[in-house]
Protein backbone atom coordinates (compact mmCIF):
# COMPACT_ATOMS: atom_id res chain seq x y z
CA UNK A 1 0.00 0.00 0.00
CA UNK A 2 1.26 3.25 -1.11
CA UNK A 3 2.19 5.68 2.17
CA UNK A 4 0.18 9.02 2.27
CA UNK A 5 1.00 9.77 5.45
CA UNK A 6 4.11 9.06 7.13
CA UNK A 7 4.41 8.49 10.89
CA UNK A 8 7.45 9.10 12.58
CA UNK A 9 8.07 9.64 16.85
CA UNK A 10 10.97 11.60 18.29
CA UNK A 11 11.35 12.53 21.58
CA UNK A 12 7.47 13.16 22.89
CA UNK A 13 6.32 14.26 19.50
CA UNK A 14 4.59 12.07 17.41
CA UNK A 15 4.72 13.37 13.75
CA UNK A 16 2.15 13.04 10.98
CA UNK A 17 2.57 14.14 7.38
CA UNK A 18 0.35 14.45 4.49
CA UNK A 19 2.31 13.32 1.20
CA UNK A 20 -0.39 12.53 -1.77
CA UNK A 21 0.94 15.11 -3.88
CA UNK A 22 -0.03 14.07 -6.79
CA UNK A 23 -3.81 15.19 -5.59
CA UNK A 24 -2.60 17.94 -3.50
CA UNK A 25 -3.14 15.79 -0.05
CA UNK A 26 -7.07 15.04 -0.89
CA UNK A 27 -9.20 13.70 1.35
CA UNK A 28 -8.74 9.89 -0.43
CA UNK A 29 -10.40 7.10 1.64
CA UNK A 30 -6.64 5.69 1.66
CA UNK A 31 -5.55 8.85 3.33
CA UNK A 32 -8.07 9.34 5.73
CA UNK A 33 -7.42 5.83 6.71
CA UNK A 34 -3.89 6.19 7.42
CA UNK A 35 -4.13 9.33 8.79
CA UNK A 36 -6.77 7.76 11.52
CA UNK A 37 -4.38 4.54 12.09
CA UNK A 38 -1.70 7.47 12.48
CA UNK A 39 -3.41 9.02 15.67
CA UNK A 40 -4.08 5.98 17.19
CA UNK A 41 -0.28 4.97 16.98
CA UNK A 42 0.54 7.86 18.61
CA UNK A 43 -2.29 7.47 21.35
CA UNK A 44 -0.50 4.15 21.84
CA UNK A 45 3.68 5.77 22.31
CA UNK A 46 3.65 6.23 26.34
CA UNK A 47 6.15 9.14 25.82
CA UNK A 48 4.53 11.20 23.19
CA UNK A 49 2.80 14.42 24.70
CA UNK A 50 1.95 16.19 21.53
CA UNK A 51 1.33 15.03 17.91
CA UNK A 52 2.46 17.23 15.27
CA UNK A 53 0.52 17.45 11.87
CA UNK A 54 2.44 18.40 8.40
CA UNK A 55 2.44 18.21 5.15
CA UNK A 56 4.55 18.18 1.76
CA UNK A 57 3.97 20.51 -0.96
CA UNK A 58 2.90 23.59 -1.51
CA UNK A 59 -0.76 22.27 -0.51
CA UNK A 60 -2.10 21.11 3.08
CA UNK A 61 -5.19 19.70 1.79
CA UNK A 62 -7.35 20.17 -0.95
CA UNK A 63 -10.27 18.60 0.62
CA UNK A 64 -12.06 15.67 -0.66
CA UNK A 65 -10.59 13.82 -3.36
CA UNK A 66 -13.55 13.91 -6.37
CA UNK A 67 -11.52 11.67 -8.53
CA UNK A 68 -12.76 8.74 -6.34
CA UNK A 69 -16.47 9.89 -7.71
CA UNK A 70 -15.81 8.11 -10.93
CA UNK A 71 -18.61 5.12 -11.54
CA UNK A 72 -20.07 5.46 -8.20
CA UNK A 73 -23.71 6.54 -7.29
CA UNK A 74 -23.45 10.45 -5.83
CA UNK A 75 -25.67 9.74 -3.21
CA UNK A 76 -23.83 7.10 -1.85
CA UNK A 77 -20.60 9.12 -2.08
CA UNK A 78 -21.35 11.96 -0.52
CA UNK A 79 -22.69 10.34 2.72
CA UNK A 80 -19.50 8.20 2.60
CA UNK A 81 -17.48 11.57 2.36
CA UNK A 82 -19.58 13.19 5.22
CA UNK A 83 -19.24 10.07 7.47
CA UNK A 84 -15.24 9.43 6.79
CA UNK A 85 -15.11 13.66 7.90
CA UNK A 86 -16.83 13.27 10.48
CA UNK A 87 -15.04 10.33 11.86
CA UNK A 88 -11.57 12.19 11.07
CA UNK A 89 -12.61 15.00 13.27
CA UNK A 90 -13.75 13.42 15.91
CA UNK A 91 -10.60 11.55 16.20
CA UNK A 92 -8.53 14.67 16.07
CA UNK A 93 -10.55 15.89 19.15
CA UNK A 94 -11.12 12.94 21.26
CA UNK A 95 -7.09 12.12 20.92
CA UNK A 96 -5.91 12.42 24.26
CA UNK A 97 -2.71 14.21 23.25
CA UNK A 98 -2.60 17.93 22.03
CA UNK A 99 -2.80 17.83 17.85
CA UNK A 100 -0.56 21.24 16.16
CA UNK A 101 -1.35 22.01 12.96
CA UNK A 102 1.67 22.61 11.20
CA UNK A 103 1.09 24.67 7.89
CA UNK A 104 2.95 26.71 4.87
CA UNK A 105 0.50 25.72 2.01
CA UNK A 106 -3.03 26.02 1.01
CA UNK A 107 -6.09 24.86 2.66
CA UNK A 108 -9.41 24.43 0.87
CA UNK A 109 -12.76 23.09 1.81
CA UNK A 110 -12.12 20.14 4.04
CA UNK A 111 -8.59 20.75 5.09
CA UNK A 112 -10.12 23.77 6.64
CA UNK A 113 -12.36 21.21 9.00
CA UNK A 114 -8.74 19.73 10.00
CA UNK A 115 -7.07 23.06 10.63
CA UNK A 116 -10.39 23.78 12.90
CA UNK A 117 -9.61 20.32 14.41
CA UNK A 118 -6.44 21.12 15.87
CA UNK A 119 -5.90 22.22 19.20
CA UNK A 120 -3.17 24.65 18.02
CA UNK A 121 -2.47 25.32 14.48
CA UNK A 122 0.56 27.64 13.32
CA UNK A 123 0.88 28.70 9.71
CA UNK A 124 3.44 30.34 7.48
CA UNK A 125 3.84 33.41 5.21
CA UNK A 126 2.68 30.67 2.32
CA UNK A 127 -0.91 29.40 3.48
CA UNK A 128 -3.59 30.58 2.20
CA UNK A 129 -7.28 29.62 3.23
CA UNK A 130 -10.93 29.49 1.81
CA UNK A 131 -13.93 28.04 1.91
CA UNK A 132 -14.96 28.05 -1.50
CA UNK A 133 -17.97 25.38 -1.31
CA UNK A 134 -20.73 27.69 -1.93
CA UNK A 135 -19.03 28.70 -5.46
CA UNK A 136 -19.70 24.80 -6.75
CA UNK A 137 -23.04 24.78 -5.45
CA UNK A 138 -22.81 23.00 -1.90
CA UNK A 139 -21.70 24.16 1.56
CA UNK A 140 -18.96 23.43 4.93
CA UNK A 141 -21.83 21.24 6.25
CA UNK A 142 -19.27 18.50 8.24
CA UNK A 143 -16.67 21.21 9.01
CA UNK A 144 -18.64 23.76 10.10
CA UNK A 145 -18.60 21.55 13.53
CA UNK A 146 -15.10 22.71 14.00
CA UNK A 147 -14.83 25.86 12.35
CA UNK A 148 -17.71 27.85 13.84
CA UNK A 149 -16.81 27.22 17.46
CA UNK A 150 -13.31 29.03 16.48
CA UNK A 151 -13.64 31.18 13.93
CA UNK A 152 -15.28 34.81 15.10
CA UNK A 153 -18.82 35.51 13.97
CA UNK A 154 -18.06 38.02 11.60
CA UNK A 155 -15.18 36.00 10.17
CA UNK A 156 -18.00 33.43 9.14
CA UNK A 157 -20.36 35.40 8.07
CA UNK A 158 -18.18 36.57 5.40
CA UNK A 159 -15.83 33.73 4.79
CA UNK A 160 -18.37 31.04 4.59
CA UNK A 161 -20.28 32.78 1.62
CA UNK A 162 -17.67 34.69 0.01
CA UNK A 163 -15.12 32.41 -0.93
CA UNK A 164 -12.48 34.57 -0.75
CA UNK A 165 -9.06 33.81 -0.18
CA UNK A 166 -7.39 35.19 3.14
CA UNK A 167 -3.77 34.97 4.91
CA UNK A 168 -2.10 33.91 8.27
CA UNK A 169 -2.11 37.11 9.52
CA UNK A 170 -6.06 37.16 9.22
CA UNK A 171 -6.60 33.64 10.40
CA UNK A 172 -4.80 34.39 13.54
CA UNK A 173 -6.66 37.20 13.97
CA UNK A 174 -10.19 35.38 13.69
CA UNK A 175 -9.33 32.53 15.64
CA UNK A 176 -9.15 30.03 13.13
CA UNK A 177 -5.46 29.57 13.74
CA UNK A 178 -3.41 29.98 16.73
CA UNK A 179 -0.44 31.96 15.49
CA UNK A 180 1.28 33.50 12.05
CA UNK A 181 4.91 32.75 12.37
CA UNK A 182 7.72 33.52 9.70
CA UNK A 183 9.27 29.86 10.47
CA UNK A 184 7.06 27.49 11.42
CA UNK A 185 9.32 24.62 12.78
CA UNK A 186 10.58 27.18 15.25
CA UNK A 187 7.16 27.74 16.50
CA UNK A 188 6.04 24.47 16.47
CA UNK A 189 9.20 23.34 18.17
CA UNK A 190 8.56 26.26 20.95
CA UNK A 191 5.03 24.92 21.30
CA UNK A 192 6.25 21.35 21.66
CA UNK A 193 8.35 22.10 24.57
CA UNK A 194 6.04 24.24 26.72
CA UNK A 195 3.84 21.19 25.90
CA UNK A 196 6.38 18.65 27.06
CA UNK A 197 6.02 20.13 30.37
CA UNK A 198 2.75 18.68 30.87
CA UNK A 199 1.38 15.26 32.28
CA UNK A 200 -0.40 12.85 30.37
CA UNK A 201 -3.07 12.82 32.73
CA UNK A 202 -3.21 16.90 32.66
CA UNK A 203 -2.81 17.33 29.17
CA UNK A 204 -5.94 14.92 28.32
CA UNK A 205 -8.19 16.53 30.81
CA UNK A 206 -7.21 19.74 29.79
CA UNK A 207 -7.67 19.00 26.34
CA UNK A 208 -11.58 17.69 26.73
CA UNK A 209 -12.17 20.36 28.59
CA UNK A 210 -11.63 22.67 25.06
CA UNK A 211 -12.99 20.20 23.05
CA UNK A 212 -16.09 18.78 25.02
CA UNK A 213 -19.13 21.68 23.50
CA UNK A 214 -17.52 20.92 19.68
CA UNK A 215 -18.17 17.10 20.34
CA UNK A 216 -21.50 17.73 21.77
CA UNK A 217 -22.11 19.86 18.43
CA UNK A 218 -21.38 16.52 16.70
CA UNK A 219 -23.52 14.46 18.41
CA UNK A 220 -26.24 16.89 18.22
CA UNK A 221 -25.71 17.89 14.21
CA UNK A 222 -23.64 15.70 12.55
CA UNK A 223 -26.19 13.09 11.01
CA UNK A 224 -28.62 16.29 10.27
CA UNK A 225 -25.14 17.71 8.53
CA UNK A 226 -24.64 14.57 6.95
CA UNK A 227 -28.01 14.15 5.36
CA UNK A 228 -27.60 18.07 3.68
CA UNK A 229 -23.87 17.50 2.52
CA UNK A 230 -25.81 14.55 0.39
CA UNK A 231 -28.54 16.44 -0.56
CA UNK A 232 -26.84 19.26 -1.75
CA UNK A 233 -23.98 17.36 -3.39
CA UNK A 234 -26.44 16.17 -6.01
CA UNK A 235 -28.21 18.55 -6.67
CA UNK A 236 -28.36 20.54 -10.20
CA UNK A 237 -27.06 23.36 -8.90
CA UNK A 238 -23.96 21.37 -7.14
CA UNK A 239 -23.58 19.47 -10.68
CA UNK A 240 -23.43 22.57 -12.74
CA UNK A 241 -20.99 23.63 -10.36
CA UNK A 242 -18.77 21.04 -10.18
CA UNK A 243 -18.84 20.85 -13.96
CA UNK A 244 -18.00 24.86 -14.58
CA UNK A 245 -15.09 24.68 -12.12
CA UNK A 246 -13.66 21.54 -14.01
CA UNK A 247 -14.11 23.26 -17.52
CA UNK A 248 -12.72 26.79 -15.98
CA UNK A 249 -15.87 28.47 -17.08
CA UNK A 250 -18.53 30.53 -14.83
CA UNK A 251 -21.31 28.42 -13.90
CA UNK A 252 -25.02 29.03 -15.32
CA UNK A 253 -26.75 29.67 -12.18
CA UNK A 254 -30.91 28.79 -12.76
CA UNK A 255 -32.71 28.34 -9.55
Amino acid sequence: MTALVHYAVAGSVARLTLDSPHNRNALSTALVEQLLQGFSDAADEPGVRAVVLGHTGGTFCAGADLSEAAGQDPGDIAVDRAREMTKLLRAILELPIPVIGAIDGHVRAGGMGLVGACDLVVAGSQSTFALTEARIGVAPSIISLTLLPKMSPRAAGRYFVTGEKFGAAEAAEIGLITLAADDVSDAVAALVAEIAKGSPQGLATSKALTTASILRGFDELAEDLTRQSARLFVSDEAREGMMAFLQKRPPNWVG
